[in-house]
């Protein structure tokens, strides 16, 4: 699965070999001893240091209640009327799912699967760049997406990646994709990384957001026995980043089978100290807002963490 795939989740594993995640964990490790996987958190990828990148149909299938349970936390954050750029990505797909009931938002993207998910929300404007289509991940990338953002100026950037680490930030595998990415970052007066558990302490090719620039981390519960990336989390938030950690609140299943947002569990990881604010300015918003005062606020809100 691991050759056909690049990367597989211990849970897909178990599911497949019906046995228990504890029976695959131990049965992994023996496979990376004779050099044949590497181990990543929830899963294992193919052996050779940077992890390569995953073809969407893989990555859709991996740690879905984890992103789920990201998307529900992070469209709590997007209040009417915002300008906002949302970067392509399995998780940020599931974000712009439930971005189609804020009214009064404009999103700017390079992803068809977040413009498809936003298609018929009539209250939401949906901007795409130029570019050039990347099959494997449905986004336009290259220079005319670049060019595209030139001059922009939004709110906050949602984006994600292949690896998240407290040294280089957010990485993926792919040059052009990472480009696109910088473009995106330049844009937006925050940024904000939507990575599940599995990506944290995993780093590859190209970086995209320096941890210095990512305003607020938003991710799910580590395993118990996943003490790399609970170590990693803390790192982050020693660095300076909200961390925000997401998890599935019971009975709060609306009549689309998606949670409100503001409805899930969460917890924030301290920080030391106080941190500045991603340079930019204010919060941008659309021309659609009103002139008669600020939104309000749209569920429970997160609190912040601020950097020394």
């Amino acid at each position: 699965m691991v050759r056909a795939n690049g990367a597989v989740s211990l849970r897909e594993l178990a599911r497949v070999v019906q046995t228990s995640e504890v029976t695959v964990r131990r049965d992994v490790r023996a496979l990376e001893a004779e050099g044949l996987l590497d181990r990543r958190h929830g899963g294992a990828v193919l052996p050779g240091g940077f992890t390569r990148e995953s073809g969407f149909p893989q990555k859709s299938h991996l740690a879905t209640a984890e992103k789920t349970a990201i998307a529900d936390v992070a469209a709590g954050l997007v209040e009417e009327g915002e300008a906002i750029v949302v970067g392509a990505g399995t998780t940020t797909q599931e974000l712009a799912r439930r971005l189609a009931r804020v009214p009064g938002l404009t999103v700017v993207t390079n992803s068809l699967l977040v413009a498809q998910a936003l298609a018929h929300a009539n209250r939401v404007e949906v901007v795409m760049t130029g570019g050039t289509l990347r099959g494997s991940n449905y986004a336009l990338v290259g220079s005319g997406a670049e060019q595209s953002l030139q001059g922009l100026r939004v709110s906050r950037a949602f984006l994600s990646g292949s690896g998240l680490t407290a040294e280089r930030g957010l990485s993926t595998s792919n040059m052009l994709s990472a480009s696109v990415d910088r473009a995106l970052v330049q844009a937006a007066a925050e940024v904000v990384v939507l990575a599940d558990h599995t990506k944290l302490g995993t780093d590859t090719m190209f970086q995209t957001v320096p941890t210095d620039v990512i305003t607020r981390l938003v991710t799910d519960e580590p395993p118990a026995h996943d003490d790399r990336a609970a170590t990693e989390l803390q790192a982050l938030a020693d660095q300076g980043v909200q961390v925000t950690v997401a998890g599935p609140a019971p009975g709060s299943s609306g009549a689309d089978g998606a949670p409100p947002p503001g409805r899930q569990a969460r917890r924030d990881v301290p920080l030391p100290g106080q941190r500045g604010r991603h340079p930019g300015g204010p919060q941008l918003r659309s021309a659609s807002l009103s002139a008669d005062g600020p939104p309000p606020e749209r569920g429970a809100r997160v609190a912040d963490l601020r950097r020394r």
